[in-house]
């Protein structure tokens, strides 16, 4: 058990190291927010990898995949399809090349759709990272076999991703995202023919798992199985779409191709590592199944119990990659809100790099915090936690405010400023009357975990989607000087 938490601790150690080290090379808040625009194809696909590949994979994937089985892969099918639309996108972020989607919100729907764009983006991610600390603390409770508590482990994990992120910013973020991601591959395939083997293969599987485990919609889903599993589909293709931290590795790319091109090799990646992620959780699943076991840890629970001790220890470190990764990609992201969508709008003078690099840090050090609080305070009023609820309330948030109104400016010219306005504030309304009004004030409504039995990403979506095109035919169009903001050179 100490040489698992030992070899752990230095790779975390190497990576704050080569952070300390790069942070020197910040001389500007280019550099601190976008890497300088300066990321090569191979340093944006594996960044990209991680941006997308988090603890929603490893602990609320696992989660999951406990409950559902093989379904379970209804949740990150979303973001396969939404890679392939971004697909023929990302020339096109990158050629627009600013530092926050709110830069796009604000030259389509005016500066209020940026500030209220920013809202909704910091709840959401805010949330995001709340649960890469719960996840920090999973994985060294399993580590240390129990030595090290839940709840100091997410101190602990909260301490070095907002460490990590405060230090260098996006040039902490890319770079340590190059040995994370090329870590969390390897340590993904190799582990899977041990894990199926330790199950006693897919036989072994079939025997203790219900038959559910192995439906294409598991009847475990909720009230409406099909309806449950479209939903969780719709929340990470939604969020996928308009998620921040994937245009700012865009912003970032040295080119509008290489942009193009690290988005083709992106998806080949994470369709791979979220299918094998499944996989090692659907059968440790049937190794503990009667031992109950947090279902949250049945990744990590087989990298301990049911592979040799060097791909357990390889596994151990890829989860703790992609808890610090995605942290520091969610924490950067909103960081940069706070700066370019909320501050700066109003200051009548534009502050020097110094200035806004300060600034950005101690933003990025307040969010962790929040982030922080928002996983401490459950613990301490001893309230049950779910990565998995956590995400897709996440999720459900951006997707149905944000991603609407986003997509409609980089590829519906005829959306308006009302439209794409209505649709960011309807859409968040929405999110949090169905996700945590009602739950609250009216739970006999629910029906396993939903309002009325029916998941609130539906009507959400269907509100911010509607009043989006209601508002923006009811409105004159956008002017051509508008449009050849994000549509240059063509006629309008």
């Amino acid at each position: 058990m100490q040489w698992y938490l030992l070899i752990i601790l230095i790779y975390i150690l190497v990576l704050m190291g080569f952070n300390i080290i790069r942070s020197r090379r910040v001389k500007s808040h280019d550099d601190f927010a976008l890497a300088g625009r300066s990321l090569s194809i191979r340093v944006m696909v594996f960044t990209l990898i991680c941006t997308w590949i988090g603890s929603g994979t490893f602990i609320a994937g696992a989660e999951y995949a406990y409950k559902a089985g093989f379904s379970s892969l209804w949740l990150p099918a979303g973001a396969w399809l939404g890679i392939v639309i971004i697909y023929f996108l990302a020339a096109k972020i990158r050629t627009f090349g600013q530092y926050t989607i709110g830069d796009i919100l604000e030259v389509r729907y005016g500066r209020f759709a940026r500030l209220f764009g920013a809202v909704a983006l910091i709840i959401a991610f805010v949330t995001i990272v709340s649960y890469q600390f719960r996840a920090g603390g999973y994985i060294l409770n399993v580590v240390t076999d129990g030595a090290v508590s839940v709840e100091w482990g997410q101190a602990l994990a909260a301490f070095f991703v907002i460490t990590f992120t405060a230090l260098a910013g996006m040039m902490a973020v890319a770079y340590t995202d190059l040995p994370n991601g090329i870590l969390i591959v390897t340590a993904c395939v190799v582990a899977v023919p041990f894990v199926m083997a330790n199950a006693g293969g897919w036989s072994g599987a079939r025997h203790v798992l219900p038959p559910g485990h192995f439906a294409v919609v598991s009847g475990d889903f909720g009230a409406h199985p099909a309806l449950k599993a479209g939903s969780y589909f719709l929340a990470t293709l939604m969020l996928l779409l308009g998620v921040q931290s994937m245009y700012q590795k865009f912003y970032s790319a040295r080119t509008p191709r290489d942009a193009r091109s690290a988005a083709g090799l992106w998806i080949i990646g994470t369709v791979l590592v979220e299918t094998v992620v499944v996989i090692i959780a659907v059968f440790a699943a049937a190794k503990f199944w009667e031992q109950g076991r947090d279902p949250a840890s049945m990744v990590l629970l087989a990298a301990r119990y049911m592979v040799p001790a060097p791909v357990g220890v390889l596994l151990l470190a890829a989860a703790c990659a992609v808890v610090i990764s995605t942290g520091m990609n969610y924490l950067l992201s909103p960081s940069t809100n706070v700066i370019r969508d909320i501050l700066q709008p109003f200051m009548k003078r534009k502050p020097d790099d110094r200035r806004l690099v300060i600034w950005q840090k101690t933003a990025i050090v307040l969010l962790g915090l929040a982030a922080f609080a928002m996983i401490f305070i459950p613990t301490v009023l001893h309230k049950q936690i779910s990565v998995l609820r956590y995400s897709y309330f996440a999720y459900t948030m951006y997707g149905v405010a944000v991603t609407p109104a986003l997509v409609a400016a980089l590829a519906w010219k005829r959306a308006t400023r009302l439209g794409g306005l209505l649709s960011i504030l309807s859409g968040a309304f929405s999110a949090l009357i169905l996700e945590i009004v009602v739950p609250a004030v009216w739970p006999a409504v629910l029906r396993d975990g939903d309002p009325w039995g029916i998941p609130g990403i539906y009507p959400s979506l269907l509100i911010s989607v509607a009043v989006l095109i209601a508002g923006s035919l009811l409105t004159p169009p956008p002017s051509s000087e508008v449009l050849a903001k994000l549509f240059p050179d063509k006629k309008h």
